[in-house]
């Protein structure tokens, strides 16, 4: 986690670390967001959640509820919507494809792009980091 939050901080693009296993209360029981940055110049939150496995429809509706939390009780009246990144070790194409159907996807992908780190960027780091812990 520390090598992650180093990484995000690193791409600059005004990444703010706020919070790692961010505590939340949902129907009197916690749970806890891996970790929480804020984008100043492009206003919005960005949780990221780690999966030290495959990829699985649980992970999706975790982090869906995440988001969804972070705009009721944490977002600013200012604010863009937040995003959310899942890393997991290994992803089937037909589990994204059926877990995250439905799932909002307005969320202004394009403002994010520029601020946000690339997906072969954050690929590259994750294989890295595997490597590293083998």
């Amino acid at each position: 986690m520390d090598h992650l939050q180093e990484f995000m901080l690193e791409l600059g693009n005004g990444f703010c670390f706020e919070a790692r296993q961010k505590r939340i209360l949902v129907d009197e029981e916690y749970y806890y967001m891996d970790m929480v940055f804020y984008n100043r110049a492009a206003r919005f939150g960005v949780i990221l959640e780690l999966k030290s496995h495959r990829l699985d429809y649980k992970d999706v509706a975790q982090l869906n509820m995440y988001l969804s939390y972070y705009r009721k009780n944490m977002m600013q009246e200012d604010d863009n919507p937040p995003v959310g990144i899942l890393l997991c070790t290994a992803v089937g194409k037909e589990m994204v494809e059926y877990a995250t159907s439905g799932i909002d996807e307005n969320l202004f992908i394009s403002k994010y792009l520029l601020k946000l780190p690339s997906k072969d960027e954050m690929e590259r780091w994750l294989y890295k980091e595997l490597k590293e812990l083998r």
